[in-house]
Order: C-alpha cells, then sequence, then structure tokens
C-alpha cells in the first residue's frame, strides 16, 4: 500500500510540473524545457500504470515493463519534433527563465527520486523505471540549468539542443535498463 501511495503522489507532483514547464516552455522558446515537460507527462503515466499494476502477477509485469521500456523513448521523438521546428525557425530560448524552469524541475525531480528509492527493488521493473526516469531527469534538469546560464552569455540555441541530444540519450539508456531488469525476473 505505501508503494501505491508513493508512486500516485509522485504521478501527482510530474503532471504538475508538466503543465508548468510546457507552459514556460512555450513562453521562453527552450527546445529543452518543451521536451522534458513531456518527459513529466511521461513519468506522470509511469507512475500511474505501477499503482494500478501492484499485485499484477509476474508475466503481466514483465509485460508492462516492456510497455514502460518504449514509454521511456516517448520524449526523445518528442525532441526530434522539436529539434527539427528549432532548426527551421530557430529561436534563441530566454536563458534566465530556462534556468529558473529547470531549477523547479530540479527540485520536483530529487524528490521524485527519493520518494521512489525507497520502493525501488519492489515490483521489478516497472518500479525501477520510475526511479530511473526521477534519475535521468534529475541529470537533465542541471544541464537545462546550465545550458540557461550559457545561453545568457552567449546567444544561440545550441546549447538548448545539445542538452536536448543528452537528454535522448540518457531516456534510451534507462528504457535499456528497464528492459534488462524486466528479462532478469523471468
Amino acid at each position: 500500500m505505501a508503494l501505491r501511495k508513493t508512486v500516485l503522489v509522485v504521478a501527482g507532483f510530474n503532471l504538475t510540473y508538466f503543465i508548468i514547464e510546457f507552459y514556460f516552455g512555450r513562453i521562453f522558446n527552450s527546445l529543452s524545457l518543451i521536451s522534458d515537460s513531456v518527459d513529466f507527462l511521461e513519468d506522470a503515466s509511469i507512475n500511474i500504470l505501477i499503482a494500478l499494476a501492484i499485485g499484477w502477477s509476474l508475466k503481466k509485469r514483465q509485460v508492462t515493463s516492456y510497455f514502460l521500456a518504449a514509454v521511456l523513448l516517448v520524449p526523445g521523438i518528442a525532441f526530434i519534433w522539436n529539434a527539427i521546428h528549432q532548426i527551421l525557425s530557430p529561436e534563441v530560448p530566454q536563458g534566465a527563465g530556462m534556468s529558473y524552469v529547470g531549477l523547479g524541475a530540479l527540485a520536483v525531480n530529487v524528490t521524485c527520486a527519493i520518494l521512489i528509492s525507497r520502493h525501488k527493488n519492489e515490483e521489478g521493473g516497472l518500479v525501477k523505471a520510475a526511479y530511473y526516469s526521477a534519475r535521468n531527469d534529475a541529470v537533465a534538469n542541471v544541464l537545462i540549468i546550465g545550458a540557461g546560464i550559457i545561453t545568457l552569455f552567449y546567444a544561440s540555441m545550441i546549447p538548448d539542443l545539445v542538452i536536448g541530444i543528452i537528454i535522448f540519450i540518457m531516456n534510451a539508456d534507462a528504457a535499456k535498463e528497464v528492459l534488462e531488469s524486466a528479462r532478469q525476473e523471468a
């Protein structure tokens, strides 16, 4: 029961910050903030699925883990879509705004990672998916803050684009780890 309550609280945090970060990502013209906002929506979905899957059979949890590994790649697809748009009509993001929103996202993700870390070995790959996602997101937020600071001094969309690529790579690695965890459960 504690796990279900934890993942629902984490889902609520993620859904709330998805709205905040998407809104400000559009205002500040930040590709990395928009991509990260989609990641918050993905995290909320993962945690809601985990809450539903608690107590399922090993086979159903394993299939759900495979599905969640694929879901971890959704922010990468959003990044590619937004990157194409940004390259076709380039706009320099507002660095200070990126950094402030990234700082808020970092606080949310660190809180979520701490909450989930207490349960990361329960329910196999499902909870590991949520833990890896929150952990990777905290690292991504530090990078977003750095890109915002760089953009303050060097007006370019390049730092924002580079961070988006790094976020994609981290999500691909997390998906691989969730798949490995699901295979080990079998």
